[in-house]
């Protein structure tokens, strides 16, 4: 299956799930009187907005390079990202705000939740975790962060409905205070996920450069080919899912220009080979 196929698949289960999900709990929330629930299905309709973006985002990103943008489209993929991660923080945000709202200024309005809110959520955490595991499966296939992102969203929701279950269970047996306070913890879950995503975006937009034992692997890799005595010099960075590469190599110095340039070109050939998230490698060579 190409990947044109997998981003569509993958966006039409999450769209549809999250859609079926979202209005499952709203209707399980207002109809068992849990203002957690309807939180977390307001958390789940975000998934929603989450996948259209994390799928266009990706179809953005696989466009060829063009006149304007000589080294590919890659990092539309981490404004995608980024973008997941300021709405979850948003939703986060909303959510809490409720929390707080019922809390501190409205503790009149709590009511005691029904069962339905329960199975709700166990239901929901059932479904949002296999839809994590369904989606993480092909997002790590493709190398897809923005589908990474939109993985930990859904996980993120499994977590807040397991938050929904203890708070509304709570507020059942004599602890109607749980219910709000359930939207609370909710709120920090959603938050620290939407931190790591918008980060791991950011970072990989500012060109940072991949982790030391991967670059120590390529050292190693390059050092042990043919013609190679050391590298002299080894800079990557990250550009979205794909990674550029800066090279310099000694060779022999009494090796013609032509027999220099041979063994270059067989050492960017055996990098982008070996390491399928390297898109380019530019190979200087200095006399040994």
């Amino acid at each position: 299956m190409d990947e044109q196929k997998i981003i569509k698949k993958v966006s039409r289960v999450g769209i549809f799930g999250n859609v079926l999900l979202a209005a499952f709990k709203l209707i399980a929330g207002l109809l068992g009187a849990s203002g957690a629930m309807v939180s977390d299905a307001v958390h789940s309709l975000s998934d929603v907005f989450a996948t259209f973006v994390a799928y266009i985002g990706m179809r953005l990103s696989m466009q060829q390079e063009d006149a304007e943008h000589p080294y590919g489209h890659e990092r539309l993929e981490c404004v995608a990202s980024l973008i997941l991660g300021l709405v979850l923080a948003g939703t986060g945000l909303g959510i809490g705000y409720s929390g707080i709202r019922k809390l501190f200024f409205e503790p009149a309005s709590i009511e005691i939740p029904t069962v339905l809110p329960l199975v709700a959520a166990v239901i929901s955490i059932v479904v949002k975790e296999a839809m994590y595991r369904y989606t993480m499966y092909y997002a790590k296939k493709m190398n897809s962060d923005v589908f990474k992102a939109d993985a930990w969203h859904h996980r993120s929701d499994a977590f807040s409905s397991i938050g929904s279950f203890i708070g509304i269970e709570m507020a059942r047996i004599g602890f109607p205070f749980m219910d709000p306070m359930a939207g609370l913890i909710i709120c920090l879950l959603i938050l620290k996920v939407a931190f790591d995503i918008s980060k791991d975006a950011i970072s990989k937009m500012l060109d940072t450069s991949c982790p030391p034992e991967l670059e120590e692997d390529i050292r190693t890799f390059v050092t042990s080919q043919s013609g190679v005595e050391r590298v002299d010099l080894l800079h990557t960075r990250q550009f979205g899912n794909r990674i550029y590469c800066d090279l310099e190599i000694a060779v022999r110095g009494e090796l013609t220009l032509t027999e220099a340039h041979a063994i270059a070109e067989e050492v960017h050939d055996a990098v982008e080979q070996k390491y399928p998230n390297i898109k380019h490698v530019m190979i200087h060579v200095n006399p040994a």
